[in-house]
């Protein structure tokens, strides 16, 4: 990443790690906006942002099925909260399953934050935690709970059908229950966080599958489809203009 873009990442603690993946920051300190690439990463992205251009907004952005080009403004500061399905689902009910490939602004002191709370990153995390924690049921779906242990513990290598006699869950309940709260399919899912793990081997040089794809061809045509270059051209990455959040090393 160059030097005009600083990202800071927390893992949260125990008792959210079901339901949120990260706190994180980004700013680009130059007085120019920063052409990127982003890729999707199977998260749900709960931004508190302010820029040189726009003041301080709040915008919750959805599951993200392809590639996206976009520019980082100017003076660009975000402090951000990135939920798992199960974070979303029981945080913002009934809301994700419209925001797949779109973004929704929300009102500017949403759960009670302002621009404020953009001065100390290590004080937004404690306060995001301790809302979040509020917010939360007291018992989740364990079934649920099962079923996304075992797509994050293979990184969405097992298929729909191995996955529904693990947690005795029909393929068909399953993927109506991600349609209808996510607004994709399971098997979508799996693919986005398999080519998530590719892309940290693609940037180590690794360009050949290893997320049980079923051939190099194969490899090749999820790699395109969701990032819109070649294995070989991520990895050349010039200018390091394909990002993705959750990959980036944190500092």
């Amino acid at each position: 990443m160059n030097d005009d873009l600083q990202y800071k990442l927390v893992k949260p603690g125990k008792a959210l790690t079901a339901f949120v993946e990260s706190f994180w920051l980004l700013q680009n300190s130059s007085g120019e906006a920063r052409p990127v690439v982003v890729l999707p990463d199977g998260r749900i992205d709960l931004f508190f942002a302010q820029s040189a251009t726009e003041p301080f907004h709040v915008t919750l952005l959805g599951f993200e099925t392809g590639y996206d080009e976009a520019a980082i403004p100017p003076g660009y500061l975000v402090f951000a909260i990135s939920f798992k399905p199960l974070g979303a689902e029981y945080l913002f009910p009934g809301t994700i399953a419209g925001l797949l490939d779109s973004a929704q602004r929300l009102p500017v002191n949403f759960w009670g934050f302002g621009k404020e709370d953009l001065t100390d990153f290590d004080s937004f995390c404690k306060k995001a935690t301790e809302k979040i924690q509020s917010l939360l049921p007291v018992e989740v779906d364990n079934r649920k709970q099962e079923l996304f242990d075992l797509i994050y513990a293979s990184d969405g290598a097992l298929t729909v059908k191995e996955l529904s006699a693990k947690v005795f869950w029909s393929s068909r309940q399953i993927n109506r229950y991600f349609n209808q709260q996510f607004g994709l399919t399971l098997k979508a899912y799996c693919n986005i966080l398999r080519f998530r793990t590719s892309f940290q081997h693609i940037k180590e040089g690794k360009l050949f599958p290893t997320q049980n794809f079923a051939d190099q061809s194969h490899f090749i045509k999820e790699v395109k489809k969701l990032s819109g270059v070649s294995p070989k051209e991520l990895k050349r990455n010039q200018n390091g203009r394909f990002i993705q959040f959750s990959t980036l090393p944190g500092k």
